[in-house]
């Protein structure tokens, strides 16, 4: 019964191992998809103005 355990558990990560590589394979190929120069997907983010006491007008200066 042990066997059968052990290699119930080994046939399982492997399946799950394979999906994982197969999926990050996926998304690698599909973001690298687009070549260099072409017209990637438009994504259009909705973008609020912040007010204006929100942060500095300046840029920070780092001082030792």
């Amino acid at each position: 019964m042990n066997a059968i355990d052990t290699l119930y558990r080994n046939v399982t990560c492997a399946a799950v191992a394979a999906v994982i590589c197969v999926m990050s394979s996926m998304a690698f190929v599909h973001s690298t998809a687009t070549p260099w120069g072409a017209q990637a997907e438009t994504i259009t983010i909705a973008h609020a103005a912040s007010p204006s006491w929100f942060g500095k007008p300046e840029p920070a200066v780092l001082v030792d």
